[in-house]
């Protein structure tokens, strides 16, 4: 019986041991005993009131601003729409087994249909028609492009 509680009273001070080194500073213990005999009330209070020991408050911890408010749940609305959001997207990519190159044609068709709505509505409701800006490309690097592909040097043909 006494061999039972010996090696208990080992194994709480091996196991207080670490976990006062985990805690610590320096992985010294001599500088842990002198940190906790000038000032123990410190290190108690950041056990007590930081998870696993820290020094800066959680949102600074997650970066602060926008992001940390999402992770902390401190705007609910737009969490829940974050975590909404990443459940649709993995229910469609994971469950339904949707393909991202899919998911993308079909955005740009609904899009282009909308466009094409849009433009030929405007004459029945007069409403001015979308902006759409106008490209125009240069023609010497599309020649030379073509050229390339076509012959292998970067010579225009004309």
């Amino acid at each position: 019986m006494a061999e039972h509680s010996e090696s208990d009273s080992k194994g709480e001070s091996f196991m207080d041991t670490i976990v006062e080194k985990l805690h610590s500073d320096d992985s010294s213990s001599s500088s842990f005993e002198s940190n906790s005999d000038k000032n123990p009330k410190s290190s108690v209070k950041t056990k007590i009131f930081r998870l696993f020991g820290r020094e800066k408050p959680l949102h600074k911890v997650f970066g602060g601003g926008k992001p940390a408010d999402i992770f902390l749940w401190k705007n609910k609305k737009i969490s829940a729409g974050v975590l909404v959001g990443a459940t649709a997207i993995w229910i469609l990519f994971e469950l339904v087994e949707y393909h991202l190159l899919t998911l993308v044609c079909h955005i740009l068709i609904l899009l282009l249909a909308t466009l094409f709505l849009w433009s030929n509505a405007t004459t029945f409701i007069k409403k001015s028609s979308p902006h759409i800006p106008e490209v125009q490309l240069p023609e010497e690097p599309i020649l030379k492009a073509e050229a390339t592909s076509r012959n292998g040097s970067a010579k225009p043909l004309a």
